[in-house]
C-alpha cells in the first residue's frame, strides 16, 4: 500500500524537473533577446562577446533533463537549442572557397612581443598580398621595417598601426578615431603623425582598381573594480571608425585590425552595418584569436565592402597573445 502510494504520488514527466526547465527557457531568452540586455557596466558588451559559449550550457542542462526524465526540461531545451542554431549554426559550415584575387592578413603583434624578428617571418610565410599590423611598439617598428622590407616593397605607419604591401599605396592618411576625446583634442590637428594614432587609412593599387584599406586598433575592454566591465573608449572609437568608413568614397573597401569585440558585439554596429566579415561570409567555423593559447573570441577581424571574401582563416600562433588572421577576397 505504501508502495503503490508513493507511485501515486511521485511527479509525472512534466513536472519534475520544472528548474531546469525554467533555466532552459532563460538561456534562450538571453540569447534570442541579447541585444535588448543592458549595456550599464559593459554587461550587454560582455554577454555578445561571448554569446557562442552559451551553447555549452545546453548539453549540461540535457544531461539533467534525462536524468530527471522530465519532459518540461527537454521540451523547453528546444527554445535555446533553435535559438543557437540561427545564431551561430551557419558557422558550423566550411564556407571557403578556393583562389582569390588579393590575401589579407592582419595581426596585433603585441606590445610585449619577446620575438619581434619570428613574428615577422612567420608573417611573410604566410604569403599575405597585404598586411596589416597594429600594437608597433618604437623598439620593435624597425626590426618590422627590417623584416618585412624584402617581401613587401610598400608599406606605412601611422602612429602603433601599419600596413606592409606587395602592390604600391597611396593616399595615406591617420584616421581620428577619437583616441584623443574632450577639450585638448580639438586642438591637435587630425592629420599629425602622433605616436598614439591607432588608425590609418590608405589606398592599394591593384590591378582591378583601387582599394581602400583601413587599419584600425580599437581600445582595449578592461574590467575594473567599481566599474564592472569598461568600454566606454573601445565603443567612442567604434563609432568615430564606422563615421569615417561611411564618409568613404571608394567602393571597394576593405578594414583590417584588432577591434576589440566581435561582430555579435552592438558597440560594433556602425562597422557591421556597412561591412561584411570575411569570416562569417568564407570561414570555417569561429575563427577565434584571442587569446592566442586558448582562443575563445574573434577581436581581430577582416571586414569588406564592395568585394567577395573567397575563404578566411586563422594563421599560426606567433610571439603575440593574439593569433593572425587572413582572408581572401576576389572582386
Amino acid at each position: 500500500m505504501r508502495r503503490a502510494l508513493r507511485i501515486a504520488l511521485r511527479p509525472g514527466p512534466w513536472k519534475r524537473g520544472l528548474v531546469l526547465a525554467a533555466l532552459a527557457l532563460l538561456l534562450g531568452l538571453i540569447m534570442l533577446l541579447h541585444a535588448r540586455i543592458t549595456d550599464r557596466r559593459g554587461l550587454g558588451s560582455l554577454v555578445e562577446t561571448f554569446l557562442p559559449w552559451f551553447g555549452l550550457l545546453v548539453p549540461v542542462l540535457l544531461a539533467g533533463a534525462l536524468w530527471r526524465r522530465s519532459a518540461s526540461a527537454l521540451t523547453a531545451l528546444l527554445l535555446p537549442v533553435v535559438v543557437w542554431l540561427n545564431l551561430f549554426g551557419g558557422l558550423l559550415v566550411d564556407k571557403s572557397h578556393s583562389g582569390g584575387d588579393l590575401t589579407v592578413a592582419t595581426h596585433n603583434v603585441g606590445a610585449d612581443n619577446p620575438d619581434p624578428v619570428g613574428t615577422a617571418r612567420d608573417l611573410v610565410a604566410s604569403g599575405a598580398d597585404v598586411l596589416a599590423l597594429e600594437e608597433i611598439t618604437p623598439q620593435a617598428k624597425p626590426v618590422y621595417e627590417r623584416e618585412l622590407a624584402k617581401a613587401y616593397p610598400h608599406h606605412a605607419v601611422r602612429g602603433t598601426v601599419g600596413l606592409w604591401s606587395k602592390l604600391p599605396l597611396s593616399d595615406t592618411r591617420p584616421v581620428d578615431i577619437a583616441t584623443d576625446y574632450g577639450p585638448l583634442a580639438d586642438t591637435k590637428p587630425v592629420d599629425a603623425d602622433r605616436g598614439d594614432n591607432r588608425a590609418l587609412r590608405t589606398t592599394v593599387a591593384t590591378d582591378q582598381g583601387p582599394l581602400a584599406v583601413y587599419v584600425a586598433h580599437l581600445g582595449s575592454v578592461r574590467v575594473l573594480p567599481g566599474d564592472g566591465f569598461s568600454t566606454g573608449g573601445r565603443d567612442r572609437n567604434a563609432q568615430a571608425l564606422g563615421e569615417a568608413v561611411a564618409a568613404e568614397r571608394n567602393e571597394r573597401v576593405v578594414l583590417l585590425g584588432d577591434l576589440n569585440g566581435t561582430v555579435d558585439d552592438r558597440a560594433l554596429d556602425g562597422l557591421t552595418s556597412r561591412l561584411r566579415s570575411a569570416q562569417n561570409a568564407a570561414g570555417d567555423g569561429f575563427g577565434f584569436s584571442w587569446p592566442a593559447k586558448f582562443p575563445v573570441a574573434r577581436i581581430d577581424h577582416v571586414l569588406v565592402r564592395g568585394v567577395t571574401p573567397a575563404s578566411a582563416w586563422v594563421l599560426p600562433t606567433t610571439g603575440s597573445d593574439h593569433r593572425p588572421v587572413a582572408a581572401a577576397i576576389t572582386w
